[in-house]
């Protein structure tokens, strides 16, 4: 099967057009697009989980890939990599779990109670006797006029929050109503800034009262990663304060509030007004758990086509080669979870918006094409290049990211992610209006899929993004509408997300993913070849960022 789309006509893809296309023009290839998934998912790879033979594999494919397109080295040093080592660590059987009050020991339940991880390098992760401090929703948002903290010091104290946004289930009337985007999660929602504010705190651990609804997914999720976790190599002065790290069940939270003379249910609604007040539970928090940890040495894959006249602009696009690696057989004997759709699906369709630009004029600002490692550790590589970037944040255009593609055939609209961010958007709608298709934002906003995906690493220095992920909600496919976009995703993302089963197969239905890989291509294709600067909108927790470095785009 070879969908063929011009680049002349990639605009009208979709839509009726009134004269021939030009003929012999650079398309874009479904079968090639079928070879790139087959390989990279192949038991060759080995499930491509960072660290192993898979990985070297795998670097190596990329590499030999980009070559033979005829791009140049992005990497460090002039060449096709940038070195990301990671922090790999593993909690053991705990010597001690408890809360205590007043003398009296609460053992916790490892996974049942409590679910903790670390990631500081040291063989024992320890809390000795440490207070805990119910902080509500633990966000400081002085530009929303809003802080949980009013200058607790939570040194050496544990930080127990609520997740999700303050306002994520406020009524109208509550002093949260509406500051935070409603149920459309911000990055305030998110457990990792709320780690990352504990830390900046300095606490000594970190934990979140679990619930389904506002994580977005059961306590199974929470415990699936077996006390396993990964973190970024940092100088030793840039450790995380945080011994322990993770979420205590709502029933176990429920119980923890109760023996402290507290009522849950009420401090969930007094954490929704602007006067709340940090409140010391009267209960010490007690741990010892053997830790095993090791650096892996991991690796991004970065390219480029060279720009004519503004080549310090860049244009970036970028997908992730990682997956899971190797774990227990399914139903067919498959022990790799080599996510062919998450996301070689998403490195094809990079390969081939590189082919198409090689075969067009040179563009005046510079592309740049970037295969991240460890997104699925917690968006690492990309957040490794965005601590050390190759091409400044301040001059770089925008970031284009494409991590799943729905495989159910071509559609009527485009799903966004992040609605109301960025002027990319906008761009969005008009592009896809041009293929003759609308555009349908996210389903299920509140699960916060924006900061949850590697252009992320990216929006968080200010660079514009714009991400398409084909789980973010029900496509409106032309055959089946709605309905069977819905079955896609319930399919997808209940059987095959992140398991063995997210393999390749002749079933798949390409020629929707070409629709939005060729949409990908034509935005990043009129940014590189004009001297406009897109920007976050009003609102954007991202704007103020990008506005500090805009003398460098003058």
């Amino acid at each position: 099967m070879t969908l063929r789309l011009s680049a002349t006509a990639l605009l009208a893809f979709a839509a009726p057009v009134a004269a021939q296309p030009a003929p012999a023009a650079p398309a874009i290839s479904a079968d090639n697009i079928t070879q790139t998934v087959r390989t990279l998912a192949s038991d060759q790879f080995q499930g491509r989980a960072p660290g192993t033979v898979g990985e070297e594999r795998t670097i190596g494919y990329l590499i030999g890939r980009l070559q033979a397109l005829g791009l140049e080295p992005a990497g460090v040093d002039g060449g096709w990599t940038q070195p990301v080592p990671l922090l790999h660590t593993r909690l053991g059987k705990p010597e001690t779990l408890a809360f205590d009050r007043k003398g009296a020991a609460t053992p916790l339940a490892s996974g049942i109670d409590i679910y903790v991880s670390s990631l500081q390098p040291k063989d024992r992760a320890v809390v000795d006797n440490a207070p805990l401090v119910f902080v509500g929703y633990g966000v400081s948002a002085p530009e929303r006029g809003w802080d949980d903290f009013k200058g607790q010091d939570l040194k050496g104290k544990v930080a127990v929050f609520l997740v999700n946004d303050p306002d994520f289930v406020a009524a109208k009337g509550e002093d949260a109503f509406g500051k935070f985007g409603g149920r459309t999660m911000t990055y305030y929602g998110r457990w990792t800034y709320k780690f990352e504010e504990a830390a900046r705190r300095g606490a000594i651990a970190a934990l979140i009262v679990h619930d389904t609804d506002g994580a977005g997914y059961g306590w199974n999720v929470v415990q699936s990663p077996g006390g396993e976790n990964y973190g970024l190599v940092v100088p030793p002065d840039q450790v995380t304060s945080l011994a322990l790290q993770g979420w205590i069940s709502g029933a176990a939270a429920t119980r923890l509030f109760a023996g402290a003379g507290q009522d849950l249910a009420k401090l969930r609604a007094a954490a929704r007004r602007q006067d709340f007040r940090p409140i010391d539970l009267g209960t010490r928090f007690d741990a010892a758990i053997p830790v095993e940890h090791r650096v892996v040495q991991s690796q991004n894959v970065l390219a480029k086509i060279s720009g004519t006249k503004r080549a310090q602009e860049v244009v970036i696009y970028g997908a992730h080669w990682d997956a899971y690696g190797e774990g227990a057989p399914d139903e067919q004997g498959r022990i790799y979870r080599a996510g062919a759709n998450d996301d070689a699906l998403g490195v094809a369709g990079l390969f081939e918006i590189a082919r198409l630009f090689k075969a067009a004029p040179p563009p005046g600002r510079t592309i740049a094409f970037a295969f991240w490692t460890a997104e699925e550790r917690g968006l690492l590589g990309s957040e490794a290049y965005a601590v050390n970037p190759v091409f400044p944040a301040e001059t770089t255009v925008a970031n284009l990211g494409l991590d799943i593609l729905q495989t159910a055939g071509r559609a009527k609209d485009v799903v966004l992610v992040g609605k109301g961010q960025g002027s990319l958007e906008d761009d969005l709608a008009r592009v896809a209006a041009a293929q003759g298709r609308t555009v349908t934002p996210e389903s299920l906003p509140e699960r916060g899929l924006f900061y949850r995906a590697d252009h992320f690493s990216l929006a968080k220095r200010g660079v514009p993004v714009l991400l398409m992920m084909g789980i973010a909600g029900a496509s409106d496919l032309v055959e089946g509408g709605k309905p069977a976009g819905q079955a896609w995703v319930d399919a997808y993302t209940g059987k095959c997300y992140h398991q063995a089963c997210d393999a390749w197969s002749p079933d798949w239905k390409l020629d929707g993913a070409v629709q939005d890989i060729a949409l990908f291509y034509t935005i990043g294709d009129e940014l590189a070849r004009s001297a406009r600067w897109p920007g976050w909108k009003d609102g954007s927790e991202f704007k103020a960022i990008r506005d500090k470095s805009a003398a460098s785009r003058e």
